[in-house]
């Protein structure tokens, strides 16, 4: 039976390579669909085996909890060094970008609640 692993929808690059060269490095006989350009279909990593399934879903286990904790580093490293913030972060370092996309937002919920408010 046919065991699907991973869906690939919004998957960044980088990780879908790293999980194609772990799948690689243990012999994982899997095989790969991609996501539809569209969203119709999601795409992903499968194999045909239960056994191999099994196998396949702890390698992944392990490799997501490292990924994760790769991903936090690298941000709270990012945020130490100021290339990261929120709002205000932003704010300061690209002003009118920021001020565009909130008078956006206002436009956008205004248009959105006029026909329910009388004034």
């Amino acid at each position: 039976m046919t065991n699907h692993l991973m869906n690939l929808r919004h998957v960044p690059d980088d990780e879908a390579d790293e999980i194609r060269e772990l799948f690689e490095t243990h012999n994982v006989s899997y095989y790969e669909t991609p996501p539809s350009r569209w969203g119709v279909s999601m795409g992903g990593f499968w194999v045909h085996d239960n056994e191999e399934a099994q196998r396949a879903r702890e390698l992944l286990q392990t490799y997501q909890k490292e990924r994760l904790q790769r991903q936090r580093d690298a941000y709270e490293e990012d945020l130490a060094a100021g290339r990261v913030g929120g709002f205000w972060h932003r704010l300061r370092r690209k002003p009118v970008t920021t001020l565009a996309a909130c008078l956006a937002i206002v436009v956008i919920l205004a248009l959105t609640i006029a026909p329910f408010v009388t004034l």
